[in-house]
């Protein structure tokens, strides 16, 4: 007989687990984009895609002289633009089911205590996420806002175009969101060893100044707007470093046992 393996043994048995893990991959795709149907559904019958617009404009309205308002310079802006915002919303509200979905597919590839450090930082990033939005939406917006029309001449009504309050307003919820995931990024450069705990706080000071630069390439030319981001990045950096050393602590792999000798 030849000792030479059969091609066709060495791969009998592959095709299935591999189909069974697109079939799965398939399956929590449909939940997850289910999941966002749905909640886009419930949404669209109530407060409807224009609540929700209106919701969205409000921190800009409540800063515009009395009587403004925004306008469309699209004649498909009125339809389009509130549709986006009930997509956007749908997507954010339904990204719990998202992310466990996502995570449910890779956890029973992953050790118990690989599970320890992906579980919590999918929850914790996920959280963090959301508050650097709501505090975007709920502080940065009415400050910033009102900021700038303190500068506005008198002899100017104020009237922004719908289009471009979203794409503003989307860019400094993607922002504001990154921003708060300093501590993830932190959290997991140490526990995967590419910095330690001591060069991270020798960091601190660079990382100010980064942070800054940051502030002001991506928010307007305002100070308010570049201070409300660049000092919460500075805090949570620091957050960051205190979780790591917990982190690092909590999810290190179970020892080795010992070989004995023969």
């Amino acid at each position: 007989m030849s000792d030479i393996p059969n091609k066709e043994d060495e791969l009998a048995g592959t095709e299935q687990p591999f189909v069974a893990h697109l079939v799965e991959l398939r399956d929590r795709l449909i939940r997850a984009i289910v999941a966002i149907a749905i909640v886009a559904g419930v949404l669209f019958l109530y407060p409807g895609p224009a609540a929700l617009y209106d919701i969205l404009a409000a921190p800009l309205i409540a800063t515009l002289p009395k009587g403004a308002t925004l306008i469309a310079t699209s004649v498909i802006s009125p339809f389009l633009v509130p549709l986006k915002i009930l997509l956007m919303t749908a997507f954010l509200v339904a990204l719990p089911v998202v992310l466990y979905q996502a995570w449910a597919f890779v956890a029973p590839g992953l050790y118990s205590h690989e599970k320890k450090l992906v579980l919590p930082l999918v929850v914790s990033s996920t959280l963090l996420f959301f508050i650097g939005v709501a505090f975007c939406y709920f502080f940065v917006f009415g400050q910033v806002f009102r900021f700038i029309q303190g500068f506005a001449p008198k002899s100017i009504t104020a009237a922004p175009d719908i289009e471009a309050y979203l794409s503003f307003v989307l860019t400094m919820f993607l922002a504001f969101g990154l921003a708060f995931e300093v501590p993830i990024v932190v959290v997991v450069l140490a526990r995967l060893g590419f910095v330690s705990i001591e060069k991270l706080k020798s960091f601190r000071g660079y990382f100010i100044v980064l942070a800054f630069i940051i502030a002001a390439v991506i928010t307007p030319p305002d100070v308010v707007s570049q201070l409300a981001l660049a000092i919460p990045m500075v805090l949570l950096y620091e957050v960051g470093i205190w979780a790591a050393q917990i982190f690092i602590k909590t999810t290190q792999p179970p020892a080795d046992a010992p070989v004995a000798d023969s």
